[in-house]
């Protein structure tokens, strides 16, 4: 299996997007690039944008919190709560963007890192929506193109690593 783009893949009127990409790398690499803050600081977010790590606690039980700027500097702070984190194979997380004017639109992401032959690993990152509206919200939200360029700079990293 070769690296490619993110796979997008949701169900109309259902409160999940589940996202799959291969990255050309060994899981524990691409485990670590989740859980090591100055790796992560490195490839999360669009590439404009700058990234400020202010809390990141990867552990069950942990917290993050993150702020990106951009160029104009209006910032965009994000967090949640690490639920479990076993390593290499699973990180379940809670996500919420700070941004919203009501509370509350809390989603559930778990990430699975999938070893497969020839060094590679594949991710499936499934996110759960509180409501229908928060999910179309979050799709309708430009999230698809910070994801895939999120991705590519793991990629890059990752490959550098290597």
């Amino acid at each position: 299996m070769i690296e490619h783009e993110a796979i997008l893949t949701y169900e109309p009127g259902g409160q999940q997007i589940c996202m799959t990409r291969v990255f050309n790398a060994p899981r524990e690499l691409v485990f670590k690039a989740f859980t090591d803050a100055k790796l992560f600081a490195e490839w999360l977010g669009p590439r404009q944008l700058t990234m400020q790590l202010v809390t990141f606690e990867p552990w069950s039980g942990g917290s993050w919190r993150y702020i990106h700027k951009d160029s104009h500097g209006n910032e965009f702070a994000f967090r949640g709560v690490y639920h479990e984190v076993a390593a290499p194979e699973r990180i379940i997380q809670t996500f919420e963007f700070e941004g919203l004017p009501e509370k509350g639109h809390v989603i559930l992401e778990t990430a699975r890192f999938e070893a497969l032959d020839g060094g590679q690993t594949k991710l499936v990152m499934e996110s759960v929506f509180q409501s229908v509206a928060d999910r179309d919200g979050m799709l309708h939200s430009g999230m698809e193109q910070g994801m895939q360029d999120s991705y590519e700079r793991l990629a890059d990293l990752l490959e550098r690593m290597k």
